[in-house]
């Protein structure tokens, strides 16, 4: 049986791609659009959860912190 897990995707434009992130697992994709990006991000996603499975007590922490700039 297949199991399913919603994912956190980030996103950011650099030059004329977008580029997905997924913080939970570290793997990066990125597409001609926020979707295409978000689909290559889920296969390459799906791809190391194969080769890297997370178990059910696996967790993972998202927070925000603040950073000073001039």
């Amino acid at each position: 049986m297949m199991a399913a897990r919603t994912f956190t995707a980030v996103l950011h434009k650099e030059d004329d791609l977008y580029v997905a992130e997924c913080p939970e697992v570290g793997t990066i994709s990125q597409g001609d659009t926020i979707e295409e990006a978000v689909a290559n991000l889920k296969e390459a996603t799906e791809l190391y959860l194969e080769e890297f499975p997370i178990s059910e007590t696996s967790r993972s922490w998202l927070t925000t912190f603040e950073a000073a700039y001039a």
